[in-house]
């Protein structure tokens, strides 16, 4: 494959070299087969708004240069017709998150850590701020008068300041637990500042959370979107974990505060004033303690995030989860009535979970989207809790918000077999009035050139007599009376679905291209199924779940006759690492070869070493040196990978990234070097500068040599 690196507009005009250097490419492929090569080509649609009258959508692309190692993000924008679609910026820096303001007659964007504004076609470029610290997120208040400005500060509660006259010292004195987080050190913590807007310019602004130390966004992954404005400009709904070290480490329960700005005061929604958690034994599962006892659940003490004012500002609906210390609770939608204090759930009778939602104008309905049997689709709900499904697409959408006043919405969406797009729905009373109308094609001049491997599912029944959902990916140009090498694609999380999402590693049809068919089960443990199907992995890690991966791989081998029951490969990440060295030692040679990515490999060694206790606890029931665990913590650690690699016969890949302090590098080289002084041919694919994904450009495309010449080497001989 040959690629042009050439720097282009959104519209296909080539901008000036010296300006950027990474945009959209112009690719010519050698043949119709997906390659690394050309996922990395392709852009990627981030953050999007539309504005206030709903004409035009701004928008984010993130281009990714090979050659360069680095991404590059634009802001573009396109009429909501599709038309008029152009690039808005071409600075070599990185612009991001744009927001419309000054109601709809100006842009705000992030660039080079301040905040700045140009006009809607990308004009009269005006720094906002000259903060002395970076700005890494921000709202504007709907009078326009304030904005939320997050920005980090120094944190040293955990991690001890060295002493000024040792400025080298690279020593970290740790006092307490959440000393680390996803891929960093925690030395440093967000919270939002509210600055005045004037014709002058932005304000620095005062911090919300004065004396607290508390992270608002919460980390690891937490942004604006965890904070709103009332519609009268007069409050601020926040979300917010009060809790560090130890407590924070073992709990999950974050809350809804409301912040008066005439007063200062802050109420918390979510419990009663006075509240104080009930005291928790820090090295056993919150499931079975009085946090989580039926009195308690009424106080909201698991996640909630993300609230949204309705448009009379009477209400905030927020996602809300049950349970402390479980990250992967049923989120629903709890609605929250500020005259009367009292809380409502609206997705009750919707099994599964709420992703993301918004409000219509005239406040009787909120828009959402939920995964159910393999797809995210959009539902809405009014405030009585009544639930409607609206699409039903082989597909997933990633996002949802309101697109006018009028009755469209603005929503991201894509599928194992094509790349984000932003899209128009306008909803009907059900599925089919619902229009869904395509806006962006980002990646078109890519997929034009590709020949796509054909998605099918099927149903199976499990050991215990349930029905069983995978996906079956077809390579492209399939042949119906070949057999082919096929992969069992084991999922990560563990309670992620194995929905229509679209990777940039990950990839189905990247597979599927390299010739192979891929069986993707809907396992136990996963979301879109019901709770039940959902929780019955949590302290059964090596049970129901691993059964349904056999039942699945099992069926296709016996009824697919393409399938090469001789050829099969399982392969997996986090969970689906941990996954795939379980099964090396329980596959009773199905498989020809194996490879995990950032798996767990020894779950006593995991349950000390990752940052998140609250994980392991709830997954594990107990710490592994409890003398009196429950079975489940008991069956759990019996039945830990590394004390099966006795069993182990089969050639193992092992992939791990250094960064990854959910799941630290030592579980893949424990597994690696297990392999080895067994005599097993084994590779360790290792990335010193990796969290628990790849994000650098050439370590993607390493990643993916090495996983498809493995795969090649033991199941294309």
């Amino acid at each position: 494959m040959t690629t042009a690196l050439m720097a282009l507009t959104c519209c296909g005009q080539v901008a000036a070299q010296s300006d950027v250097n990474i945009g959209k490419h112009h690719i010519t492929l050698q043949s119709k087969l997906m390659t690394p090569e050309a996922l990395w080509a392709m852009g990627r649609i981030g953050s999007h708004e539309a504005s206030p009258d709903g004409k035009t959508i701004v928008y984010t692309v993130s281009y990714y240069s090979v050659k360069e190692n680095k991404g590059h993000h634009v802001i573009c924008r396109i009429d909501n017709n599709g038309q008029n679609n152009r690039q808005l910026t071409t600075s070599s820096k990185n612009e991001t998150d744009p927001a419309w303001i000054q109601g709809g007659t100006r842009i705000a964007f992030l660039t080079g850590g301040q905040l700045w504004s140009m006009n809607p076609d990308g004009s009269d470029r005006r720094q906002l701020t000259k903060d002395g610290r970076d700005i890494e997120g921000f709202k504007f208040s709907p009078d326009g008068k304030k904005v939320i400005l997050i920005k980090s500060m120094p944190f040293h509660d955990i991690i001890k300041e060295n002493p000024s006259d040792l400025p080298k010292a690279t020593g970290r004195r740790v006092s307490d637990l959440m000393y680390r987080h996803w891929d960093h050190y925690v030395e440093s913590i967000q919270h939002p500042y509210v600055a005045d807007v004037t014709e002058n310019g932005i304000s620095e602004g005062y911090d919300m959370l004065e004396g607290e130390p508390f992270e608002c966004p919460m980390e690891p992954f937490g942004g604006v979107e965890q904070l709103a404005w009332s519609p009268d400009s007069k409050s601020i709904a926040y979300t917010c974990r009060k809790k560090t070290g130890r407590d924070y480490a073992i709990s999950t329960d974050s809350d809804i505060y409301l912040f008066d700005l005439a007063t200062g005061n802050t109420k918390n929604l979510c419990k009663p004033e006075g509240y104080q958690a009930p005291a928790s034994e820090p090295t056993k599962s919150l499931k079975h303690q009085a946090v989580n006892s039926p009195g308690n659940l009424k106080n909201n003490p698991g996640y909630d995030t993300n609230p949204h004012f309705s448009p009379d500002g009477k209400y905030v609906a927020w996602l809300s989860m049950p349970r402390d210390g479980y990250e992967a609770d049923r989120q629903r939608l709890c609605l929250y009535d500020l005259a009367k204090g009292q809380k409502s759930y609206l997705t009750e009778s919707f099994d599964s979970n709420v992703d993301d939602f918004c409000w219509t104008k005239d406040g009787k309905t909120i828009y959402f989207i939920g995964v159910w049997h393999g797809c995210v689709n959009l539902y809405s709900t009014n405030i009585k809790g009544e639930v409607k499904q609206l699409t039903n697409d082989i597909a997933d959408f990633g996002s949802v918000s309101l697109l006018n006043s009028g009755n469209k919405l603005l929503a991201e969406r894509h599928s194992s077999s094509a790349s984000a797009d932003l899209y128009v729905i306008t909803p009907g009373k059900d599925v089919k009035s619902t229009k869904v109308e395509q806006l962006t094609h980002e990646n078109k001049h890519i997929f034009d050139q590709l020949t796509i491997g054909q998605v099918d599912q099927r149903w199976t029944k499990t050991t215990d007599g349930k029905n069983l959902h995978y996906w079956i990916y077809l390579p492209p140009n399939f042949d119906a009376d070949k057999k082919y090498p096929t992969l069992l694609f084991c999922e990560g999380g563990p309670q992620s679905p194995v929905s229509q999402f679209w990777s940039y590693r990950w990839n189905f049809q990247i597979m599927a291209a390299n010739g192979y068919v891929v069986i993707a089960p809907n396992r136990r443990g996963l979301p879109g199924f019901g709770s039940e199907w959902c929780e019955q992995i949590s302290g059964d890690w090596t049970g129901q779940c691993m059964d349904d991966y056999l039942s699945a791989i099992d069926d296709a081998a016996n009824n697919l006759p393409y399938v090469d029951k001789d050829r099969l490969g399982a392969v997996g990440a986090s969970f689906g690492g941990f996954s795939v060295y379980y099964l090396a030692g329980h596959h009773d040679k199905r498989f020809k070869c194996f490879i995990a990515h950032d798996g767990a490999f020894n779950l006593e060694s995991m349950y000390s070493d990752t940052e998140e206790v609250w994980f392991s606890n709830w997954e594990y029931d107990d710490a592994f040196w409890n003398g009196d665990q429950t079975s489940d913590a008991k069956k759990t650690y019996d039945n830990s990978p590394h004390k099966f690699v006795d069993k182990w016969d089969t050639p193992i890949l092992c992939i791990h990234g250094e960064k990854d302090y959910r799941i630290n590098a030592n579980q893949g080289f424990g597994a690696f070097n297990a392999a080895r002084l067994k005599g097993i041919p084994a590779e360790l694919l290792i990335f010193p500068d990796e969290n628990h994904w790849v994000l650098k450009p050439q370590n993607g495309i390493l990643w993916q040599r090495t996983f498809f010449n493995w795969l090649d080497r033991w199941l294309k001989k």
